[in-house]
């Protein structure tokens, strides 16, 4: 798509061939004959540029739910763009530390954060140095009606004065593929970090993968999961940093999510032992965040092998930054003898999980009689871990304890 089709888009006409679109089936299996009925009454070019807005929207529903039939979007700007409920989270702090704040956001994309930021009560300016993502972005803010200014514009060139936060999105992808080195990002991050340190307070959105020595002094680290999958991490620096140099935020889920932040405690080095009754696998955010221990703390557990995050305890103590399972046996890794065990046990749905092994679970799924769609050999569930305790590979047999 290019600005032109865009445009074309939002005009009366391209309404109206946006709305039929959008009630067409756009499947790969109709598309074509769908295409050929439009065309037949419509442009040939607004059709293609109506057809491809409605399957981005289809596929951007994941991200924005209800507002992605309203939005408009590049297959690059969906891949990239904050999905909605952490853009929200991200927002809502914005409005709680900075009331009223006017924010310059580096790197808008096509306006999610934009538009979370001038929901929650915040105004401010976007820039962006791709000129069809800046008109995509403006036709973002203008949809639901929403008070944003969206320019073209070098990030790097951009002037923070006047501004009481910046909010800044450097490009982590590039024709390669992700971009996990922050001296690489576009811009890289220590000219980012420069440009926020002349505001108030900044945020910077970074790759999850960051490594804590890339974290600045002073800043605080955020990595955020929604509903069990990491999705980003951020730097608050200035007044938006808070008391302690990182956290980790789950969001239960996309819609209406329950929000649970984790923080350090002093518990950095959970104890060695046995395992237990219980295994719990820390959320992802909380691995990221470096927050092991903490979690540990909170389930009275500790880690059977220093170096991998698996916690066992022989308590039962329901928390949202791990799930629970129970331990049913343990054994040496051998796939003969699992497979025997688990036609013992007449199993017929597994799940299989692993850390720190290199086995291959789609393979070892079909070692052990679940390749494919092939079922197995009863009514029963269990969730196979594979793991080690030093350098002995391990199996648990296990079944995961209901959240409560």
């Amino acid at each position: 798509m290019d600005i032109a089709s865009l445009q074309s888009l939002l005009t009366t006409s391209g309404q109206a061939v946006l709305d039929e679109a959008s009630g067409a089936d756009v499947s790969e299996d109709n598309l074509l004959a769908t295409s050929s009925r439009l065309r037949k009454r419509h442009d040939p070019a607004l059709v293609s540029a109506a057809l491809t807005q409605v399957r981005l929207r289809q596929r951007a529903r994941v991200k924005f739910g209800a507002d992605a039939d309203r939005m408009y979007f590049t297959p690059a700007g969906l891949e990239q763009a904050t999905r909605a409920s952490v853009a929200a989270y991200r927002a809502g702090r914005f409005a709680d530390r900075l009331p009223g704040a006017r924010v310059l956001e580096l790197g808008c994309g096509i306006g999610a954060d934009l538009i979370a930021r001038a929901r929650a009560g915040l105004s401010g300016e976007g820039v962006d140095l791709d000129p069809l993502t800046v008109e995509v972005a403006r036709a973002n803010v203008t949809a639901f009606g929403l008070n944003a200014a969206v320019r073209v514009g070098d990030a790097t060139e951009a002037d923070p004065s006047g501004f009481d936060a910046v909010f800044a999105d450097p490009g982590r992808r590039t024709a390669r593929g992700r971009v996990f080195d922050p001296r690489s990002y576009e811009p890289p991050l220590d000219v980012v970090l420069d440009m926020a340190h002349r505001v108030p307070a900044a945020c910077v959105k970074v790759a999850p993968g960051i490594p804590h020595e890339a974290v600045p002094a002073h800043a605080e680290a955020e990595w955020v999961s929604v509903n069990g999958d990491v999705k980003e991490a951020a730097l608050w620096l200035g007044d938006l940093a808070g008391d302690v140099d990182r956290r980790a935020t789950l969001l239960s889920s996309d819609a209406d999510p329950q929000v649970w932040t984790l923080t350090p405690r002093g518990l950095d080095v959970p104890d060695v032992r046995a395992w237990g009754r219980y295994l719990y696998e820390p959320d992802g955010a909380v691995i990221r965040a470096h927050l092991v221990g903490e979690v540990a703390g909170l389930v009275d557990g500790g880690l059977a092998d220093p170096h991998i995050a698996y916690i066992t305890s022989d308590e039962l103590r329901p928390t949202p930054f791990a799930a629970a399972y129970e331990i049913e046996d343990v054994m040496p890794f051998s796939v003969k003898r699992l497979r025997a065990e688990l036609r013992r046990r007449e199993v017929g749905v597994l799940t299989v999980k692993k850390r720190g092994s290199a086995v291959d679970v789609d393979r070892l799924r079909r070692d052990l009689g679940f390749g494919g769609r092939r079922p197995g050999r009863g009514a029963n569930e269990l969730t196979l871990v594979v793991t080690r305790v030093g350098r002995d590979p391990v199996a648990l047999l296990t079944r995961p304890v209901p959240a409560v």
